[in-house]
Protein backbone atom coordinates (compact mmCIF):
# COMPACT_ATOMS: atom_id res chain seq x y z
CA UNK A 1 0.00 0.00 0.00
CA UNK A 2 2.79 2.29 1.09
CA UNK A 3 4.29 1.68 -2.74
CA UNK A 4 1.29 2.73 -4.38
CA UNK A 5 1.37 6.21 -2.73
CA UNK A 6 3.38 8.73 -4.60
CA UNK A 7 6.52 10.13 -3.10
CA UNK A 8 6.96 13.60 -1.83
CA UNK A 9 8.64 14.91 -5.30
CA UNK A 10 6.01 13.35 -7.53
CA UNK A 11 3.03 15.10 -5.68
CA UNK A 12 4.84 18.61 -5.76
CA UNK A 13 5.58 18.08 -9.63
CA UNK A 14 2.19 17.21 -10.10
CA UNK A 15 0.63 20.67 -8.45
CA UNK A 16 3.23 22.53 -10.80
CA UNK A 17 2.13 21.18 -14.03
CA UNK A 18 -2.11 21.44 -12.87
CA UNK A 19 -1.23 25.30 -11.68
CA UNK A 20 0.78 26.25 -15.05
CA UNK A 21 -2.27 24.33 -17.20
CA UNK A 22 -4.61 26.28 -15.22
CA UNK A 23 -2.58 29.63 -15.49
CA UNK A 24 -2.55 29.04 -19.64
CA UNK A 25 -6.24 28.67 -19.61
CA UNK A 26 -6.39 31.98 -17.53
CA UNK A 27 -4.36 33.73 -20.45
CA UNK A 28 -6.23 31.97 -23.19
CA UNK A 29 -9.78 32.99 -21.69
CA UNK A 30 -8.52 36.81 -21.11
CA UNK A 31 -7.13 36.79 -24.53
CA UNK A 32 -10.62 35.99 -26.01
CA UNK A 33 -12.26 38.35 -23.70
CA UNK A 34 -10.41 41.09 -24.98
CA UNK A 35 -11.64 40.53 -28.52
CA UNK A 36 -15.03 40.04 -27.31
CA UNK A 37 -17.80 43.07 -28.77
CA UNK A 38 -19.13 44.78 -25.49
CA UNK A 39 -22.83 44.91 -24.80
CA UNK A 40 -24.45 47.79 -25.42
CA UNK A 41 -27.90 47.06 -25.49
CA UNK A 42 -28.76 47.60 -29.36
CA UNK A 43 -28.76 44.06 -30.20
CA UNK A 44 -31.48 43.29 -28.10
CA UNK A 45 -33.49 46.37 -29.43
CA UNK A 46 -32.40 45.11 -33.18
CA UNK A 47 -34.08 41.92 -32.82
CA UNK A 48 -37.36 43.26 -31.73
CA UNK A 49 -37.47 44.92 -34.14
CA UNK A 50 -37.05 42.66 -36.47
CA UNK A 51 -39.92 40.65 -36.01
CA UNK A 52 -42.92 40.24 -37.65
CA UNK A 53 -45.63 42.56 -36.75
CA UNK A 54 -48.76 40.03 -37.50
CA UNK A 55 -46.86 37.27 -35.64
CA UNK A 56 -44.16 38.52 -33.56
CA UNK A 57 -42.30 35.34 -32.48
CA UNK A 58 -40.82 34.92 -35.91
CA UNK A 59 -38.82 37.22 -37.95
CA UNK A 60 -40.33 39.46 -40.57
CA UNK A 61 -39.94 39.06 -43.86
CA UNK A 62 -37.48 41.82 -45.01
CA UNK A 63 -38.24 41.03 -48.71
CA UNK A 64 -41.88 42.53 -48.00
CA UNK A 65 -40.18 45.97 -46.80
CA UNK A 66 -41.66 48.60 -48.34
CA UNK A 67 -44.86 47.25 -49.92
CA UNK A 68 -48.55 48.74 -49.14
CA UNK A 69 -49.97 47.25 -46.32
CA UNK A 70 -46.92 44.63 -45.36
CA UNK A 71 -47.39 43.74 -41.99
CA UNK A 72 -44.81 40.95 -41.72
CA UNK A 73 -46.90 38.37 -42.61
CA UNK A 74 -45.20 35.78 -44.35
CA UNK A 75 -45.13 32.65 -42.01
CA UNK A 76 -44.29 29.77 -44.68
CA UNK A 77 -41.42 32.71 -45.85
CA UNK A 78 -42.45 32.56 -49.31
CA UNK A 79 -41.12 35.72 -50.33
CA UNK A 80 -37.67 34.20 -49.96
CA UNK A 81 -37.92 32.61 -52.75
CA UNK A 82 -40.66 33.86 -55.24
CA UNK A 83 -40.25 37.99 -56.33
CA UNK A 84 -42.92 39.56 -53.86
CA UNK A 85 -44.10 41.58 -57.24
CA UNK A 86 -45.56 38.43 -58.68
CA UNK A 87 -47.16 37.58 -55.11
CA UNK A 88 -48.36 41.03 -54.67
CA UNK A 89 -49.83 40.30 -58.37
CA UNK A 90 -51.63 37.33 -57.12
CA UNK A 91 -52.84 38.66 -53.83
CA UNK A 92 -54.58 41.50 -55.76
CA UNK A 93 -56.60 39.38 -58.25
CA UNK A 94 -56.90 36.89 -56.18
CA UNK A 95 -58.27 39.39 -54.09
CA UNK A 96 -60.45 41.52 -57.06
CA UNK A 97 -61.70 38.22 -57.87
CA UNK A 98 -63.29 37.19 -54.32
CA UNK A 99 -64.89 40.71 -53.83
CA UNK A 100 -66.91 40.10 -56.97
CA UNK A 101 -67.15 36.63 -55.99
CA UNK A 102 -68.62 37.12 -52.85
CA UNK A 103 -71.26 39.67 -54.34
CA UNK A 104 -72.27 37.33 -56.82
CA UNK A 105 -72.24 34.26 -54.52
CA UNK A 106 -75.16 36.07 -52.89
CA UNK A 107 -76.94 37.93 -55.26
CA UNK A 108 -77.63 34.83 -56.71
CA UNK A 109 -78.91 33.16 -53.40
CA UNK A 110 -80.73 36.47 -53.05
CA UNK A 111 -82.67 35.46 -56.28
CA UNK A 112 -80.92 37.90 -59.02
CA UNK A 113 -80.86 36.17 -62.03
CA UNK A 114 -79.39 37.77 -65.29
CA UNK A 115 -81.58 38.11 -68.39
CA UNK A 116 -81.25 34.91 -70.60
CA UNK A 117 -80.18 32.34 -67.33
CA UNK A 118 -81.07 28.68 -68.26
CA UNK A 119 -83.95 27.21 -67.08
CA UNK A 120 -82.49 24.16 -66.37
CA UNK A 121 -80.22 25.85 -63.58
CA UNK A 122 -82.49 28.52 -62.12
CA UNK A 123 -83.82 26.48 -59.13
CA UNK A 124 -80.10 26.13 -58.68
CA UNK A 125 -77.97 27.96 -55.21
CA UNK A 126 -74.91 29.15 -55.42
CA UNK A 127 -73.41 25.80 -53.94
CA UNK A 128 -75.20 23.27 -55.70
CA UNK A 129 -75.10 24.92 -59.36
CA UNK A 130 -71.90 23.24 -60.40
CA UNK A 131 -73.31 20.24 -61.30
CA UNK A 132 -76.10 21.72 -63.26
CA UNK A 133 -73.52 24.43 -65.11
CA UNK A 134 -71.48 21.64 -66.16
CA UNK A 135 -73.84 19.10 -67.69
CA UNK A 136 -75.30 22.92 -69.38
CA UNK A 137 -72.32 23.52 -70.35
CA UNK A 138 -71.79 27.01 -68.79
CA UNK A 139 -68.14 26.07 -67.25
CA UNK A 140 -66.76 25.41 -70.11
CA UNK A 141 -67.19 28.93 -71.54
CA UNK A 142 -66.30 30.54 -68.43
CA UNK A 143 -63.17 27.74 -68.62
CA UNK A 144 -62.34 29.07 -71.83
CA UNK A 145 -62.84 33.31 -70.96
CA UNK A 146 -60.76 32.72 -67.86
CA UNK A 147 -58.05 31.55 -70.27
CA UNK A 148 -57.79 34.05 -72.36
CA UNK A 149 -57.72 36.82 -69.21
CA UNK A 150 -55.06 34.70 -67.89
CA UNK A 151 -53.37 34.60 -71.18
CA UNK A 152 -53.73 38.58 -71.72
CA UNK A 153 -52.78 39.31 -68.44
CA UNK A 154 -49.61 37.59 -68.34
CA UNK A 155 -47.99 39.62 -70.94
CA UNK A 156 -48.42 42.68 -68.27
CA UNK A 157 -46.81 40.38 -65.26
CA UNK A 158 -44.32 39.05 -67.61
CA UNK A 159 -42.74 42.60 -68.58
CA UNK A 160 -43.12 43.56 -64.57
CA UNK A 161 -41.34 41.00 -63.75
CA UNK A 162 -37.92 41.71 -66.14
CA UNK A 163 -37.99 45.40 -64.77
CA UNK A 164 -40.31 47.28 -66.73
CA UNK A 165 -41.45 49.57 -63.90
CA UNK A 166 -45.30 48.33 -63.97
CA UNK A 167 -46.39 48.07 -60.33
CA UNK A 168 -48.09 44.44 -59.32
CA UNK A 169 -52.19 44.54 -60.03
CA UNK A 170 -52.02 47.99 -62.43
CA UNK A 171 -53.81 47.08 -65.83
CA UNK A 172 -54.30 51.13 -66.35
CA UNK A 173 -58.53 50.68 -65.13
CA UNK A 174 -59.50 53.39 -62.64
CA UNK A 175 -55.82 55.10 -62.49
CA UNK A 176 -57.76 58.85 -63.74
CA UNK A 177 -58.83 58.64 -60.23
CA UNK A 178 -55.28 58.86 -58.45
CA UNK A 179 -54.57 61.90 -60.79
CA UNK A 180 -53.54 65.55 -58.94
CA UNK A 181 -53.30 63.19 -55.83
CA UNK A 182 -50.33 62.72 -53.07
CA UNK A 183 -47.95 59.63 -52.76
CA UNK A 184 -49.49 59.61 -49.33
CA UNK A 185 -52.96 59.73 -50.61
CA UNK A 186 -52.54 57.07 -53.23
CA UNK A 187 -50.89 54.70 -50.61
CA UNK A 188 -54.43 54.72 -48.41
CA UNK A 189 -55.96 53.90 -51.15
CA UNK A 190 -53.48 51.17 -52.20
CA UNK A 191 -54.15 49.83 -48.27
CA UNK A 192 -57.50 50.08 -48.80
CA UNK A 193 -57.84 48.10 -51.74
CA UNK A 194 -55.61 45.33 -50.26
CA UNK A 195 -57.38 45.43 -47.09
CA UNK A 196 -60.70 44.71 -49.07
CA UNK A 197 -59.04 42.19 -50.81
CA UNK A 198 -57.69 39.84 -47.80
CA UNK A 199 -60.91 40.41 -46.32
CA UNK A 200 -62.95 39.52 -49.83
CA UNK A 201 -60.61 36.27 -49.37
CA UNK A 202 -61.69 35.40 -46.00
CA UNK A 203 -65.18 36.16 -46.49
CA UNK A 204 -65.59 33.85 -49.63
CA UNK A 205 -63.89 30.95 -48.40
CA UNK A 206 -66.66 31.58 -45.07
CA UNK A 207 -69.62 32.06 -47.15
CA UNK A 208 -69.24 29.01 -49.32
CA UNK A 209 -68.32 26.70 -45.81
CA UNK A 210 -71.56 28.09 -44.33
CA UNK A 211 -73.73 27.87 -47.26
CA UNK A 212 -72.46 24.38 -47.53
CA UNK A 213 -72.58 23.32 -44.12
CA UNK A 214 -76.03 25.10 -43.22
CA UNK A 215 -77.70 24.30 -46.77
CA UNK A 216 -79.72 27.68 -46.33
CA UNK A 217 -79.51 30.44 -48.23
CA UNK A 218 -78.44 33.89 -47.43
CA UNK A 219 -77.48 34.71 -44.35
CA UNK A 220 -76.32 30.98 -44.08
CA UNK A 221 -77.61 30.39 -40.47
Amino acid sequence: LVQLLPTRAQYDTFIQTTMMKLAVLAAAAGSAAAFAPASNGRAATSLAADKSQAIPFLPAPSNCDGYVGNVGFDPLRVSDYFPVDYLREAELKHGRMCQLAWLGYVAVDLGLRVPGYPEAMSGATSATVHDAAVEFGALGNIFIWIAIAEMTSWIGVSQMLQGSGREPGDFGFGKQYLEGKSEEQINKIKLQEITHCRAAMMAFAGVVTQSVLYEKGFPYF
